[in-house]
């Protein structure tokens, strides 16, 4: 199935509008049987029924019913996507109930027959944690796990391996 940018932003607009409604099974829809959702927060999750649990079981668990999502400037080459978006919600965490927060962040769609193959998103979490009011060191923890999660991706162990045009040393031997 060939699919367009149109195509691509009707895709976007079911995706978000899905997350609102915390319609988990309508949210997985937009992924194909073997898709992949990789969270900042909870991780990844393979397979409609996991990416379905994701959204009504963890995510929508800690946030409020005012929760919004909107993508902005989507490009699509194909088969792959890209989209700059800002969210809001009300914490339902227990320790941070009632704080509002605003994220924004770029996400990254890998599109097979029409629908979300894999999808990657960066979020600045210390912008949100901060409005949530968590506290430094725990927030220093956070930041150590999502370094190491970094560090430790094939692109990124491939990225580190390579040379770098100016002087033809890998990074970790600069």
């Amino acid at each position: 199935m060939k699919v367009n940018t149109e195509d691509f932003k009707r895709l976007l607009a079911e995706f978000t509008l899905a997350a609102e409604a915390a319609d988990g099974e309508r949210f997985a829809r937009c992924f194909t049987e073997d898709g992949i959702y990789y969270d900042y927060i909870y991780g990844a999750h393979r397979g409609r029924k996991e990416i379905a649990h994701m959204l009504e079981d963890l995510f929508r668990r800690d946030a409020g019913d005012d929760y919004r999502w909107e993508m902005f400037d989507p490009v699509f080459d194909g088969t792959m996507g890209y989209a700059w978006s800002l969210s809001s919600f009300t914490s339902l965490v227990p320790q941070f109930k009632g704080q509002f927060v605003v994220i924004d962040g770029m996400s990254r769609f890998l599109i097979r027959d029409g629908l979300i193959s894999e999808y990657r998103e960066s979020v600045n979490g210390g912008v949100a944690m901060q409005q949530l009011g968590v506290e430094p060191e725990r927030m220093a923890k956070i930041f150590k796990r999502w370094a190491g999660w970094l560090k430790e991706r094939p692109e990124t162990v491939a990225y580190l391996s390579r040379p770098r045009a100016l002087d033809g040393k890998p990074a970790q031997d600069r």
